[in-house]
């Protein structure tokens, strides 16, 4: 396991609920292509423009966490602590032409970073390869993220779109897993790895 960046004293959100985009991307290099997220799965690697102009709460978090640059509270120690959040968690729930969806340190669907924040409805809709936060309901929003495979137009106005993936392809792979009851795939369906770039396509 990797060992914390930085464990943080106290019991509540050393952000304060404060964390901007430009703290996220501190130290990353500049380039001539969008803000990229590349997601490397078990199943394959998706690829996700960020859209910190509609959503720049949303994105800040995404990054940070995803850079090990925004704290969150790590349940098995306890602390709040600054490393790399989604590196290893496993996409929990995953639903044949709907969603495929990850991002719980847990593992179960109830777990998060120990923190929730406001939804951003910029007006965009779930179009295929939709990258979304998942929520409880209003101001609820945390780690845990999904990406729809198809159009879910019943989804939209309810959760905070902050990016779309491709490819398709890869997508649909691993939302087709066979799953238990719950929805959550019979083998274990990680997201090796979160990285953030800048570089051109």
């Amino acid at each position: 396991m990797q060992a914390p960046e930085e464990i943080l004293p106290g019991s509540t959100d050393p952000e304060a609920g404060d964390f901007t985009l430009d703290e996220a991307l501190a130290e990353l290099p500049q380039g001539p292509g969008p803000l990229r997220a590349i997601i490397e799965t078990d199943l394959g690697t998706i690829t996700c423009e960020l859209f910190p102009n509609d959503a720049p709460i949303g994105v800040a978090n995404f990054v940070g966490l995803a850079r090990g640059r925004r704290a969150w509270r790590d349940p098995a120690l306890m602390k709040w602590v600054k490393r790399r959040f989604y590196d290893g968690l496993l996409f929990h729930r995953v639903i044949d032409n709907f969603v495929i969806q990850g991002g719980d340190p847990l593992g179960t669907g109830f777990g998060g970073p120990g923190y929730k924040f406001s939804n951003e409805i910029a007006g965009l809709t779930h179009v295929a390869g939709t990258l979304a936060y998942a929520n409880a309901g209003p101001g609820t929003n945390g780690s845990q993220f999904y990406i729809t495979e198809t159009d879910q137009p019943n989804l939209d106005g309810d959760y905070t779109i902050f990016g779309a993936c491709e490819p398709l392809d890869v997508i649909s792979t691993l939302a087709a897993v066979p799953v238990d009851p719950d929805k959550k795939p019979l083998t274990d369906l990680h997201m090796i790895s979160i990285a953030i770039t800048r570089c051109a396509p």
